[in-house]
């Protein structure tokens, strides 16, 4: 796909999601760019909040694949932070405007970190007007794609939120979230992580060089796709498995359904939804490169393999002391430090591949899948009620 001339693209209504996907590496190093040259402005605004106050709670969210930003990143992250003065949460913002009165508390400082590609997104800006409502000590961090739209915009003048945009073309102009979910990701990760800049430096290097190897190794994913196959589930740990989550997404979205999809830990697939598998399903395991936790999802792997009903059990990986030794897809490049939120980037644009592959397989039109129109690229159709409380 990633060979193909603009005419055939254009054909297969692909040529926007194909350059998108494609474009990400790239984009990953102007994010780091960015966040470099906003490195002061995030130190001091941090400083302000933890002068002021000894505990904050911050909430990451965002609507759909912009909640899992805050799903992905959270477990690397509450490892790094001092939680006894940062209480990290992932809360989407569809269960923040239904049900605000759980999360936001009038007496406790929050930071609302909030992830949207176009800002202009129904949820999104009733979450911040319900934090606002609500909290007495209410701050923001706007991470947004679109300086045009509603959320950049409210950001603007105000000393209480801090608004970084990302790089332009990440404003995905496809139906499907790429470009902006890894560089929204990244960006959050280089604000919130504590390694030393260097280090940062580093692991932006390290993925950039993973995620092209992808986009040279297409042929490879081309022939699982060239498969027999109706189901498709991704499995993982920790931050990988709440990635497990968008990567089926973007095969439900692409395929608009013509392909069905599950997604779960390694260790709580056995517990029910392994009855999911038939003989027309491939598994794909995001493997985590922490020993430890490579160990539970080795042995899902493993399981698989041997239950032999899957049409394919498919590893990706960054190469370690023990590896799969069934089909897999895998990163033979230096940095085994490199913690999974950070191999989410370089592991998505594999799922995304798979989606945009999977779309033109089962004759969908990548850049515009919703045959209905029923689904659209921002959410339309929600009625935001006055809340009372």
């Amino acid at each position: 796909m990633f060979t193909l001339n603009q005419k055939k693209l254009e054909n297969l209504g692909a040529m926007i999601t194909t350059r998108e996907i494609a474009q990400q590496p790239d984009l990953w190093d102007k994010a780091y760019t960015i966040y470099t040259e906003k490195r002061n402005d995030i130190n001091n605004f941090f400083e302000k909040l933890t002068t002021k106050h000894g505990n904050i709670r911050v909430i990451f969210t965002g609507a759909g694949t912009s909640a899992y930003i805050g799903d992905t990143i959270t477990p690397y992250l509450k490892g790094q932070v001092d939680e006894r003065q940062w209480d990290l949460n992932s809360i989407p913002t569809t269960t923040l405007v239904s049900n605000p009165y759980q999360f936001l508390k009038s007496d406790i400082p929050t930071l609302l970190v909030s992830f949207a590609r176009s800002g202009n997104s129904p949820e999104s800006i009733a979450s911040v007007e319900l934090g606002e409502q609500i909290v007495k000590d209410f701050y923001q961090l706007t991470i947004t794609c679109a300086e045009d739209g509603e959320l950049a915009n409210r950001a603007k003048d105000d000393e209480n939120n801090l608004l970084l945009l990302m790089p332009e073309l990440s404003n995905d102009q496809g139906f499907a979230m790429t470009g902006s979910f890894s560089c929204m990701t990244l960006t959050a990760l280089m604000v919130f992580d504590t390694v030393r800049e260097d280090e940062k430096k580093a692991r932006v290097k390290i993925i950039r060089e993973m995620g092209l190897s992808v986009l040279e190794r297409v042929s490879e994913i081309q022939k699982v796709i060239d498969n027999d196959f109706n189901r498709i589930i991704y499995l993982g740990s920790g931050s990988l498995g709440s990635l497990a989550r968008e990567a089926q997404l973007k095969v439900l979205e692409l395929t608009a359904g013509k392909i069905v999809t599950a997604f779960d830990s390694s260790l709580g697939f056995r517990h029910g939804p392994k009855s999911f598998i038939n003989k027309k399903t491939i598994v794909f395991v995001f493997v985590s490169s922490q020993p430890y936790t490579r160990k539970y999802d080795l042995d899902i792997l493993k399981e698989l393999q041997i239950d032999g009903i899957a049409q394919s059990v498919i590893a990706i990986e960054r190469t370690g002391e023990d590896n799969y030794d069934g089909d897999t897809f895998s990163f033979g490049i230096e940095g085994k430090d490199v913690p999974d939120a950070y191999l989410a980037l370089p592991y998505i644009i594999y799922g995304q591949t798979v989606s945009l592959l999977s779309s033109v397989k089962v004759g969908n039109k990548p850049d515009t899948p919703s045959p209905t129109g029923t689904v659209n690229r921002v959410v339309k159709g929600v009625t935001i009620y006055d809340y009372k409380g």
